[in-house]
Formats: C-alpha cells, structure tokens, sequence
C-alpha cells in the first residue's frame, strides 16, 4: 500500500512542480512589467478574492465532502448510480456557481472594501480592483468545476491530470502580459482577462480524461439527489474547517491594505514562494491519501487508516523541514533572482524577504494541517476541524494585532505562521484523543535524525549564499548560476546528511505491521 501512495505521490508532486514553475515563471514576468506599485496591488485583491474562493468551496470545502461520498459510491455503488450522482452533483454545483459568480460581479465595490479596506474608496488601487475583480470573477465558477472534475479523477487514481492542469492558467496569464497587455490603455487589465480564459482551458481540458474512464457528467440540477444532499450537509461546516489557512492569508491582506504601498505585493510575492513546497509536496500528499483514507473508513480498516496517517506525517516532515530551512536561510537570493527584474527592484527584495522568512516558519505546520484535517474529512467529520479553525482564525488576528505594529507586513506573514501552529496543536490533540491517529514507534528517533540533516543543510546554505548585497548587485545570469548551485547542492546535502543519520528511500515505501502508541 504505501509504495502505491508513494508512487502516487511522486506523480502528483512531478506534475504539480512542473505547474510551479510556470507559476514562478509567470510571477517573473509580472514583476518585470508590473512591479510592485498601485496596479499590481489592485490586481492582487481582483485575484485573491475569486482564488481565496475557489480554495474555500472548491479544492476546500467541496473537494473534502465530495470525495468521502464519492469513494463510497465506488465501494459499494453500480456505475450507473456513480454517473447518475455525479450528473446531478455537476448541474447542482454550476447553478450554485453561476448564483454566487453573478452576486460576485454586482458585489464588487463592496467586496473590495471588505477585502482591502485600507484602498481608499475613491483612489487608482480601488477603482482598479473593482473593475478587475468583475472580469476575474467568473473564474470561481469555472476553475471550480474544474476541480470537481478533478475530484473525481483524483478518485479514480489518474492522479497527474488534475495536478497538471494549473499550467494552463500559468501560461494564459504569461501571454497576457508579454503580447495582450501592450494592447491594453492599462495594461494590468490583461492580466485579469487572461485569468478567466486560463479557467475556461482547465475546465475543458479534463473533459477527454472523464470521457476516457466513461464518466464525463450529464448536469442536471437535483437538490434531492441522496448523494448531493450528503456532499452539501459534508460541504457547509467544513467552509471554515478545511480552508483556515486561506482565510487567514486573506486577513493578512485586510490588514496589509492599511500599510505603505507595495506591502500587498511584498506579500503576495513572498506567500508565491512559501506556497511552491506546501503545493509540491503538502497538496500532493493529501490529495493522495484522501482517497485512499476514505476508502479506509468505508471499510472499517481503522489499522490501515492510522498507518496511511502515520506514513503521511513522516514523509511531510522529510520534505518540510528542509524547505523551511531553504526558504529562511535563503530567502533574498531566491526573491532576488526570480523577481529582480524591471519595476521590482533591490528595496522590494529585502522588504518581500522580511515577510518570507516569517512565512517559512509556518511551512511544516500548514503540511501537517492538510494530512491531519484528511483524517477528519476522511470520516466525514466536519465538526472538529471547524471549531479548530474557528480558534484558529481568531488566534491569527489576535497575533495579528499584536504584531503589525512593531515588525509591519513581516509581522502579518508571522501572525499566518503562529495561527497554523495553533490549528495543527489542536487537530493532533483531537484525532489522538479519538484514537483515530495511533504513532508508530520510533518516532523521537525519526525526529532527532531530522533534526541533524537538517541543521547539516542550514549550515551549508548559509556560508554557501553568501552577502545579499552582492545578490542585488549582481547580474541576473549570475544570481541564477549560484541560485542553481546553491539548490542542487542543498539536495546532495541534504540527502547526504539522511544518509549519514540512518534515514533509507525503503523509509518512505514501508509501513510497520504494528501501530504503537509511544
């Protein structure tokens, strides 16, 4: 079973990284040609607000209540109850959909104000997020049936093409901004188009795969349908439960809208790089063992389903840890080379950089809620992680609060950071304490081991990267050269250090035949 799951995940993790690059490579061009001013911050919020949105219903909410029903269907349902459930479950979503994409549009004024109140309701930012976030909008319908149609081949193990189709978005907002936008009186309003077609090619593109295993959707709206029914009862508390992490980097952008212009850009761009290793490997992970977790409940495999937890939490920590030391010690080298380019120059670097080591410090806790909050979902239990999130949001404006003041928009990233600590604490306590999640043995060694790689890597990467004057003084070919070096040699490192420690690749493809509470 695991070396299935570790297979599994290797692909998602494959496909998502080729979709992060084109995602940094996109951030690259825009900060070329939009840096971090008005503009870029308008956009950020006529971004954010429809793609906070998709994570709450879509890959949040939705996906966590639609997959357990979905997977039970498979267990224990004919074809043609799946197809009749999953025709009634498209029609049901999109009608909801079209409701809250045209409230959206009319809305708009209103949800910028609420969203980034600190955008003067008369000033350049405001009046440009409201007119782009109407023409981005429609994306929340579209990139959320996208998702839907990914759940479901997600379900039916074809794992890569879900986690493939963000590239299309990565390349149509690219193209944007290198040919359409020129075209445009202000050109930033490219990029917000180029968002909604990007929906429209991720949509249509999983259509052939669904057809493929006989299973593309005939819509048909159907309230009453047993199946829908119990994804809407899964899919309403699990709003907050799933999607904490997404609200609170929503706040951060409520209360950055109050500081100096740039600070929104300073910290979507920061977030972009803390997001690469939590999208990598902490969705790739999750979206992996959900199902088979779900398939475990159906079964009352309680064994099976505490080991796929425990596999789980190790092999995030393998990849975790590494990445927070990463992104902390190498923080301006990696923000000057993809993003030092045109408008976003040296002084946008050290400030993003602030923001990014505090967000990194919260890399390891954000993985570990998305395995955790699985082993809720898995067993349809939405009430838990609900109230969990909900202390966990009031935690993160409550640090948020304290900290903005003296340490600005890096003290927002650390607020973020703090908050997914509290969340994780809590959904540990709770699946311990309902002995759904039994540790193995060996865990304090396992832990001490990383401990040391890991420090070996810090070290390394340090005296490695050198000042980061001479990053922002350097030409772009060069910071790219020694960025190039600094990161394959931080994985020969690494690895090298797990070797040393004890740590084998047959760690990651075998579960121990007893589960054991230490």
């Amino acid at each position: 079973m695991s070396k299935q799951l570790a297979k599994s995940t290797s692909v998602v993790a494959g496909m998502t990284m080729i979709s992060r690059i084109f995602g940094f490579t996109r951030d690259m061009v825009t900060a070329q040609f939009f840096g971090a001013g008005v503009a870029f911050d308008a956009f950020s919020i006529a971004f954010k607000i429809p793609n906070f949105m998709r994570r709450l219903f879509a890959e949040g909410s939705f996906s966590q209540a639609f997959v357990p029903v979905l997977a039970n269907y498979q267990k224990n349902q004919s074809e043609a109850a799946i197809k009749s459930f999953l025709g009634a479950m498209m029609g049901t979503l999109g009608v909801v959909l079209l409701v809250v994409t045209v409230l959206g549009i009319v809305l708009a004024p209103w949800l910028v104000r609420v969203f980034a109140p600190g955008f003067a309701t008369t000033g350049a930012r405001y009046d440009l997020a409201v007119i782009m976030l109407r023409i981005t909008f429609p994306y929340l319908m579209l990139i959320s049936l996208a998702a839907f149609s990914g759940a479901i081949l997600n379900t039916y193990s074809r794992f890569w093409v879900a986690a493939f189709t963000p590239v299309f978005l990565n390349i149509c907002m690219i193209g944007a901004t290198i040919w359409l936008a020129p075209q445009f009186h202000v050109p930033i309003i490219a990029l917000a188009i180029s968002v909604s077609i990007g929906g429209i090619v991720q949509l249509l593109f999983q259509f052939p795969f669904l057809k493929k295993i006989n299973l593309l959707p005939c819509p048909r709206v159907d309230f009453k349908d047993p199946g829908v029914r119990n994804v809407l009862k899964l899919m309403v508390p699990a709003l907050f439960g799933v999607s904490v992490s997404q609200i609170n980097l929503l706040l951060d952008t409520l209360f950055a809208s109050f500081l100096i212009v740039g600070s929104v850009s300073w910290l979507y761009y920061s977030d972009r790089l803390m997001e690469f290793p939590l999208g990598v490997f902490g969705v790739a992970i999750s979206t992996v063992i959900l199902p088979h977790l779900s398939r475990h409940h159906a079964s009352n495999a309680a064994r099976d389903f505490s080991l796929t937890l425990d596999w789980a939490l190790r092999c995030i920590l393998l990849l975790g840890f590494p990445a927070t030391v990463g992104l902390i010690v190498i923080s301006g080298p990696l923000l000057s080379t993809l993003f030092q380019h045109g408008k976003f120059d040296g002084h946008a670097v050290v400030m993003a950089q602030k923001s990014l080591r505090m967000f990194a410090l919260g890399i390891v806790p954000f993985m570990v809620i998305k395995i955790l909050a699985a082993g809720f979902y898995a067993k349809q239990n939405m009430r838990t992680p609900v109230m969990i999130g909900v202390i966990a949001m009031l935690a993160n404006m409550l640090f948020n609060l304290a900290l903005i003041w003296p340490l600005a928009h890096a003290g927002i990233a650390l607020a973020t950071s703090l908050a997914a600590f509290v969340n994780m604490g809590f959904l540990y306590y709770f699946l311990r304490q309902k002995h759904i999640y039994l540790p193995q043995a060996g865990w304090a060694y396992f832990s001490f081991r990383l401990v040391i790689a890991n420090s070996i890597l810090a070290v390394w990467l340090w005296l490695a990267s050198g000042d980061l004057q001479w990053w922002l003084a350097s030409q772009w070919w060069e910071r790219l050269g020694h960025l190039t070096f600094l990161l394959l040699s931080a994985g020969i490192i690494y690895l090298a250090g797990l070797w040393i420690v004890g740590v084998r690749p047959r760690d990651l493809f075998m579960m121990q035949s007893e589960v054991v509470v230490e």
